[in-house]
Formats: structure tokens, sequence, C-alpha cells
């Protein structure tokens, strides 16, 4: 493979996903008395979203044209844990994430890539389940709920409930999906 097909749209995009952390990052940061002000929170908002979005594209655009590469496969996965996570701790000082739910997030992600990284070494490939895929679903929609926090257009809706409830449905498949991947690990273990 060379240099230029590893450097392809879906890798870009990925990327790309990658190069938004630090900015969704900033933005996050609270100021003195712990709050984000609304305008930050918007631009964050935004970008976390676009960049969100960008992962269904790369992997429908990877598959369509036959663009997968072994970069793609490393960096995907890594960019959406990476988003996710990087975001939920920014969003623990100002009390829109409870840290405990972040724990739980980041502990999985890190037990997840750790049996990944343990399964290739075997030579044992364990695909993503659709239970990861929902999780990584609702995971975003809650913490893109909760960088928002204002209501949209002053319009009363309870943006941090509605996404706390995404966020605690997301954390439900989290640990159902980090246990399925677990169970599948080691039955792939002993059928070696």
């Amino acid at each position: 493979m060379t240099g230029g097909s590893r450097l392809n749209l879906p890798n870009v995009l990925t990327l790309a996903r990658i190069v938004a952390i630090p900015a969704v990052v900033v933005l996050l940061l609270p100021d003195a008395d712990r709050s984000i002000p609304p305008n930050r929170s918007l631009a964050a908002f935004l970008i976390f979203v676009s960049a969100a979005v960008t992962d269904l594209f790369d992997g429908y655009i990877a598959r369509r044209y036959h663009l997968i590469t072994d970069l793609g496969k490393l960096l995907d996965p890594l960019a959406d844990k990476l988003l996710v996570c990087a975001a939920m701790i920014m969003l623990i000082p100002p009390a829109r994430v409870p840290a405990w739910m972040a724990v739980i997030v980041v502990a999985r992600e890190i037990g997840v890539t750790a049996l990944r990284g343990m399964a290739s070494t075997e030579g044992v490939v364990i695909a993503a389940s659709t239970l990861g895929k929902w999780k990584t679903l609702l995971l975003n929609i809650g913490v893109a709920t909760l960088i928002l926090h204002y209501p949209p257009f002053g319009l009363p809706i309870p943006v941090h409930t509605l996404g706390i409830g995404v966020l605690s449905a997301g954390l439900v498949l989290t640990t159902w999906s980090g246990l399925d991947y677990f169970f599948r690990f080691v039955g792939e273990l002993f059928k070696h």
C-alpha cells in the first residue's frame, strides 16, 4: 500500500474527526465560575455533531468504494472513542455530566481497546456488534445534547434532562456491549 492510498477520503474524514477534538475541548473549557457560555456551547455542539456525522460517511465511503485500509481500521474506532470521551470529561466541571458516567464510558472503551489488541495478537478478529453501533449513536446524541445545554431558540425544552436520559440509555448499551465483547473474546480464544 502506498502512502497516497492511505490518505483516501474516508481516512481524511477520520483525521478531521480527530482534529476536531482539541477544538471541542477548548470550547468546553469552563470559565472561572465553572460555566460554559451559550456561544461556546453552540460552537462546540456544531463541531461535535459535524465530527460525529463524519463517522457515518467515512465507513460508508470506505465500504462502497473499496477504500478500507489498515490505517482506517485503526483510526476510525479510536477517533470515535476519543471524541466522546474527551467531550464527556470536559462536561464534568460544569456539572453537565456526572463523573461516574464518564468513568463507565472511558473504562469500557479502554477495556474493549485492550481486548481488541489482545485478540489481534492471537489472530482473532471480533467484529463490531450492532449493540456497539447503537451505543455509539446514543452516546453521541446524549453528549451532543449536553454540550448544547441551552434550549435552542429559547424554546422550553428540558435539554439537560433529555441529554441525561439519552446518555443513560447509552450507558446501558455501553455496559451491555462491553460485556458482550468480552464474552465473544473469551469464546473466540477457547476455539483456538
